[in-house]
C-alpha cells in the first residue's frame, strides 16, 4: 500500500471535474495483484483511515490521470513537421519511405524505446498505436511497452493497393500475420490488439473482409482506422466503393463497426454516420493538431454532442506536431470554434481534460479501468507541476477557480508541467 498527498483531479460519471485542493490517494494491490487505487479523497478525511501508512507528499503539484492517446503513429517519430501541401502529398513524400524502414526489427526496436519515453515524458500513459505493415513494428512497440508496465494497443498496418513498394502487404499473408500477433500480444501483462487497416482506400474487399472476420472471431480486440479526415480522400473512398452509403459505411459493409471500434478524425461525416456510430458504438479520435496542420478540416463537437456518439483526443504523430496533451486540449479548443454545424462551441478546461483522459477511457471500452482516479481504476497518474514555468507560475498563482487553472495549463503547459509520471504505482 502507498499513499501519495498532493492536490488531487479526478472525473465524475457526468464528466465534471472533482478537485481536492489537498487531497490523499491511496493505491494498493487488488484481488489479482493489480496496483489500484484504493481510496481517495481530502486529506483530512481519508488520512486518519491509514495510520502508520507512509505517504509521499508532492506540495503545490497536482496528481491527475494519466493521459490517453486515442490516435497516435508509432513509426512517423521522424515526420513531425515534415511540409506537405495536404494528407495524400504527406503521405506519399514523408509517411511511407520512413515507414518502410520498419522492416528493420532493430530500427523498430531502437525507435520502440524512444516512443515510449516521449510518451511518458508527455504524461501520457495509455496509447492506441499504429504500427507499420510489418509484423516486426508491433513486436518491437508491444515488447517495449510490456518491459516498462505500459498499457498499450496495437497494431500491424494492412494496406494491400494503393501503396508503394516497402509498405504495402499481401492480402493473405496480412490476415495471418494479424492473427498471429493477436494470439501472440493481445491480454498478455497490459497489452491488447488493434486489428488495423490503415484506411479503406489501401485495402482491397478482400482484406477488409478478412479483416471484419477476424474483428468477428476475436470481439474483444480493438479496432482502428482512420475516416473522412481529408475532401479528395473522401472522394476517393466514393469512387473506390460506390456501393456504400458513406466512407464510414465502407467499415460497417465489412463487419469493422462496433464496441472498440476507433475511428480517427471523422470530419466530414453527416448526422447519419453520427448515428451509426452511436448505434455500433464505435468511437472517434478527435485529433486537432494533426487536422490543422494539414489542413484537413475541423471535427464537429455540436454534432458529435447532439448525436451523442463516443470520442476523446488524440495527438496524431506525424501528422499531429506533439506529443503533448496540452497542446492537443488547446488546438480542440481552437477548432470547437470552428465547428461545421454551429461555429462559435467553447469547450470547458473540464470538458477539453475529460476528453483525454476519461473520456478517452470510455471510447476505449475501459472506463472504471483507467483514465480516471477512482477506487478500482489502475494506478496511472501524473504529478503536474503548475509552476514549471515562470509564465505559468505567474499566471496560475492568480487563478480564482477550477477552470482558470486547469486552463491556464492548456494555454501555457508542456512537457516540463509533467514531473513525474507512475505506471500501477510506479515512478
Amino acid at each position: 500500500m502507498q499513499a501519495f498527498r498532493a492536490a488531487i483531479l479526478r472525473f465524475s460519471e457526468d464528466r465534471r471535474a472533482v478537485y481536492e485542493e489537498d487531497g490523499l490517494l491511496v493505491v494498493g494491490p487488488d484481488a489479482g495483484g493489480r496496483q489500484v487505487v484504493r481510496a481517495v479523497g481530502a486529506y483530512a478525511a481519508l488520512g486518519p483511515n491509514y495510520p502508520g501508512l507512509k505517504v509521499t507528499e508532492f506540495p503545490g503539484r497536482i496528481v491527475a490521470p494519466g493521459f490517453i492517446d486515442l490516435h497516435i503513429h508509432f513509426p512517423q517519430l521522424d515526420v513531425i513537421g515534415s511540409p506537405a501541401d495536404g494528407l495524400l502529398p504527406w503521405l506519399e513524400n514523408y509517411t511511407f519511405p520512413h515507414e518502410a524502414r520498419f522492416a528493420d526489427a532493430t530500427h523498430a526496436r531502437e525507435l520502440a524505446g524512444f516512443f515510449c519515453d516521449e510518451l511518458l515524458r508527455h504524461g501520457v500513459t495509455t496509447a492506441l498505436a499504429f504500427g507499420t505493415s510489418h509484423p516486426s513494428s508491433v513486436d518491437a512497440l508491444l515488447a517495449e511497452a510490456q518491459r516498462r508496465g505500459l498499457r498499450m494497443i496495437a497494431g500491424k498496418v494492412l494496406q494491400d493497393r494503393h501503396s508503394p513498394d516497402g509498405v504495402r502487404d499481401d492480402t493473405e499473408e496480412s490476415l495471418v500475420d494479424t492473427e498471429a500477433l493477436i494470439r501472440r500480444w493481445h491480454g498478455v501483462d497490459r497489452l491488447g490488439y488493434a486489428i488495423t487497416p490503415r484506411f479503406a482506400p489501401s485495402c482491397t474487399d478482400a482484406q477488409l473482409r478478412g479483416a471484419g472476420e477476424l474483428a468477428a472471431k476475436y470481439p474483444d480486440v480493438w479496432i482502428q482506422s482512420h475516416v473522412a479526415e481529408n475532401r479528395d480522400e473522401v472522394a476517393w473512398a466514393r469512387q473506390l466503393f460506390p456501393q456504400a452509403r458513406s466512407y464510414l459505411a465502407v467499415y460497417e459493409g465489412f463487419g469493422l463497426m462496433r464496441e472498440r471500434a476507433i475511428y480517427a478524425h471523422c470530419i466530414h461525416i453527416d448526422d447519419e454516420d453520427r448515428r451509426l456510430m452511436k448505434a455500433t458504438g464505435a468511437a472517434a479520435a478527435v485529433s486537432p493538431t494533426s487536422n490543422l496542420f494539414l489542413g484537413s478540416g475541423f471535427f464537429d463537437y455540436e454534432g458529435a454532442e447532439r448525436i451523442g456518439f463516443r470520442y476523446g483526443l488524440a495527438s496524431d504523430v506525424g501528422g499531429g506536431t506533439s506529443f503533448s496533451p496540452f497542446h492537443t486540449m488547446l488546438a480542440a479548443y481552437y477548432v470547437a470554434r470552428e465547428g461545421q454545424t454551429k461555429p462559435g462551441l467553447s469547450l470547458s478546461p473540464q470538458h477539453l481534460w475529460w476528453q483525454h483522459t476519461a473520456g478517452a477511457a470510455q471510447a476505449l471500452g475501459l472506463d472504471g479501468v483507467i483514465g480516471n482516479l477512482s477506487p478500482g481504476c489502475e494506478a496511472d497518474f501524473v504529478v503536474i507541476d503548475p509552476k514549471a514555468t515562470p509564465l505559468l507560475a505567474r499566471k496560475t498563482s492568480i487563478a480564482t477557480n477550477l477552470d482558470e487553472l486547469l486552463f491556464a495549463l492548456i494555454v501555457l503547459g508542456d512537457d516540463r508541467a509533467i514531473e513525474r509520471a507512475f505506471i500501477e504505482g510506479r515512478a
